[in-house]
């Protein structure tokens, strides 16, 4: 059995802070589960560009207020708390916080714990 607790985590390498964001990450690819989870801080006033083109993801919104906007169709989703959407189709998407976002994520496949969005909003794929 894995127990982790999330204030563990906070100031360890598995906090892994952005301009737009602070990810962390509670379970990692070491962790053997198939998928990694993330508690997620989406900074008040920001926009991200993601495309997760090696990973998908699902996320649950449990705080907070913004939106998702899909790149290619242009189409916008609202986010508030209990909202959940996925990633699907590796969508390249905009994320944008109106206030601090608390976003629950799981990756798959997992990530290993030091991926940070590239220049295009990618996590590389690494496959240690």
């Amino acid at each position: 059995m894995i127990v982790k607790k999330l204030n563990d985590t906070i100031g360890t390498e598995a906090e892994v802070i952005s301009n737009n964001w602070t990810s962390r990450r509670l379970l990692l690819k070491k962790d053997g589960m198939g998928f990694s989870l993330h508690d997620t801080i989406i900074r008040a006033g920001t926009t991200t560009p993601i495309h997760y083109q090696n990973h998908l993801e699902a996320v649950y919104c449990i705080e907070g207020k913004g939106r998702v906007q899909l790149v290619d169709s242009g189409e916008v989703f609202e986010i508030e708390a209990g909202t959940v959407y996925a990633l699907d189709k590796n969508d390249k998407h905009l994320l944008s916080a109106d206030v601090d976002m608390r976003m629950v994520c799981v990756f798959n496949p997992p990530v290993v714990g030091t991926e940070v969005h590239d220049e295009n909003g990618v996590y590389p794929a690494i496959l240690d």
